[in-house]
């Protein structure tokens, strides 16, 4: 008897579990979190965000936006400010008061729906930065849609103003851009080459006059080879002239690669693009499995690691943090994670650890959409450089990470925004037809110097920017709030 009433109370309890599950979902419902709370939001136009950057512009804090192109039922969304329908492309937002974040200006991108049109990635740097800039001027690099990449002068974010325009290209994604020297690592895709994407290098410490200095992609993908095309290039992140490294990011859900580049070497040496000259700056390739891919290559060179501060050596160690990227919803793939490799002995490079969310905590693989990691914080701030990192993980919101230890990564919060009545519905083939669900989709998170963490969604659901609070201050070393 006592076993019987046992099994129907574990029932009952599962069912009220799976209510209050559901009950989560519901718009209006408040956000999950831990040790991370809402300081402001923006509906960003209902339009489906990709990457934001955060930059100090004289007293204010501007965040730019990337989109995705329009959807199948709203391919261009009215922008409230003009009263016209327009492609998706960037919002450019005043975030200096985060509790009131100020929509300034939409700029329209390349017409076109999910990811061939729009406007997805975004840079900016300060003229007075830049070698051959206006130091006056503040420039932003964008993508439009798949086909150019184009420098805006927005001294003025309210008034964007075009500067010049790279164009002729089949696809672009996410580039890197060095405000110090210039150089432009852009994703590009050069007509005459065999892979939708690959590296074309400019020099554009003068915004007004870009200078190519070269293209780079893996052997085999070059104009002219032949034999299978190895896997496309998703995006690479320097450490500049200091560091002298690159770290390229290939695939994105199976069969990866992180390439490590020496970077003189990468600009200097030879330019014609055959398979010699393009293996010559590489230091290390390391495969990923066939599961996972390498969305983002995150460097944190010279890394104190605690734990062996009383060892003769190692006391420091170079780590590379890959994070793959989930492409299919209701978890119909392997499980894309967060993954640290140690690249201290860089033609070496070996994985040490890894981090997901379990699925269990939330019920994510039934609650619609794609559940898994996408993509990282990329900004090398003090603030959270080498302690903390955050990671964008679809219907799982935003997770903080404690890397002080990246053996053991851990870990210390997490946030998902409540859903709203623009989120968008996300959907899977069925027998007969096709099952829809609500859920929240959070694309990529930034940082900026204040420890405010930013975070968009891919379903429509807007900008929100929020702060560590609890423990997860202290990771950080920030003051209590």
């Amino acid at each position: 008897m006592f076993r019987r009433v046992s099994l129907v109370a574990a029932l009952v309890l599962l069912a009220c579990s799976t209510a209050a599950q559901a009950q989560k979902q519901t718009i209006g419902a408040p956000p999950e979190a831990s040790n991370m709370k809402l300081v402001g939001s923006n509906d960003l136009q209902a339009r489906s965000a990709y990457q934001p950057t955060i930059h100090h512009q004289g007293d204010r804090w501007i965040a730019y936006i990337g989109h995705h192109g329009g959807t199948d039922d709203v391919p261009a969304p009215v922008n409230p400010m003009t009263g016209k329908a327009e492609p998706n492309g960037t919002s450019i937002v005043d975030v200096t008061d985060p509790a009131r974040p100020k929509y300034l200006r939409h700029l329209p991108g390349q017409e076109g729906k999910y990811e061939s049109g729009g406007a997805q990635m975004v840079r900016v740097c300060d003229g007075k930065a830049l070698p051959k800039g206006d130091p006056n001027a503040v420039y932003m690099l964008r993508t439009f849609g798949g086909e150019a990449h184009e420098i805006w002068n927005v001294t003025d974010p309210a008034s964007p103003v075009l500067i010049t325009r790279i164009g002729g290209l089949k696809d672009t994604h996410k580039s890197w851009w060095e405000c110090d020297t210039g150089i432009a690592y852009l994703v590009s895709g050069a007509p005459d080459w065999r892979t939708r994407r690959m590296t074309q290098i400019y020099d554009l410490s003068d915004p007004a006059h870009p200078q190519k200095i070269r293209d780079f992609g893996l052997p085999g993908q070059e104009p002219g080879s032949t034999g299978a095309v190895p896997t496309e290039l998703h995006g690479p992140i320097s450490t500049g002239p200091d560091g002298n490294r690159v770290c390229f990011g290939y695939g994105t859900n199976k069969g990866g690669i992180l390439q490590i580049v020496d970077r003189d070497k990468l600009l200097n040496g030879p330019k014609e693009p055959t398979p010699d000259n393009l293996r010559y700056p590489e230091i290390a390739r390391m495969p990923t499995s066939a599961f996972n891919g390498a969305h983002t290559t995150f460097p944190m060179l010279d890394m104190p690691i605690a734990e062996f501060s009383e060892d003769k050596d190692g006391k420091t160690r170079d780590i590379v943090m890959i994070v793959n990227e989930a492409i299919l919803n209701e978890c119909g793939e392997a499980r894309q994670m967060v993954w640290f490799a140690d690249v201290t002995t860089e033609t070496r490079p070996m994985m040490i650890s890894s981090y997901t969310v379990p699925e269990a905590s939330g019920q994510f693989c039934q609650r619609g959409g794609r559940f898994g990691s996408h993509s990282s914080n990329e900004s090398m701030a003090p603030v959270y450089y080498k302690k903390m990192a955050f990671i964008a993980f679809f219907n799982a919101g935003v997770r903080a990470l404690d890397i002080r230890d990246p053996y053991h990564p851990k870990e210390v919060g997490y946030f998902i925004p409540s859903i709203t009545a623009a989120t968008d519905k996300r959907c899977i083939p069925i027998e007969g037809g096709e099952r829809c669900k609500v859920a929240i989709q959070t694309n990529n998170v930034e940082t900026d110097d204040r420890g405010y963490i930013y975070i968009v969604d891919r379903a429509n659901t807007g900008l929100h920017i929020l702060e560590l609070t609890g423990p997860a201050r202290n990771v950080a070393g920030l003051p209590k709030n």
